[in-house]
């Protein structure tokens, strides 16, 4: 009956110590995506301006004999460069990180000791 007891207590504290680490792989997770959004928007903003501010600089250059040419070419490049970058964010989307991979690895473990005892 005691060594039943202990198994069990031992099983317990190996289930605690495992959602422990659960829990702070989803924090980490949570944490990182929070921050990537934040430096996101800032990076996005900040290269918003500079290419708005880029264009209107270049179309003030061009204005007495090709202003709707370079407005043309300026609008097919922006179009393109957001095609170009909409298809890599898809693509990074789509792929996907094994989460909880440490979790996952520590319970595999804890399943081929507890087999390989019996």
């Amino acid at each position: 009956m005691e060594s039943s007891k202990r198994v069990v207590g031992t099983l317990l504290t190996i289930f605690q110590t495992r959602l422990e680490l659960l829990s702070n792989e989803i924090e980490e997770e949570r944490l990182r995506v929070r921050q990537m959004l934040f430096y996101g928007s800032i990076a996005l903003f900040c290269f918003g301006l500079s290419i708005m501010l880029l264009t209107v600089f270049i179309v003030v250059v061009f204005w007495d004999s090709y202003r709707l040419s370079v407005l043309g070419g300026l609008t097919s490049l922006f179009f393109l460069a957001g095609l170009v970058v909409f298809n890599s964010l898809r693509n990074l989307a789509q792929e996907r990180t094994k989460l909880f991979s440490s979790s996952l690895s520590e319970l595999e473990d804890d399943r081929a000791r507890l087999t390989s005892r019996t």
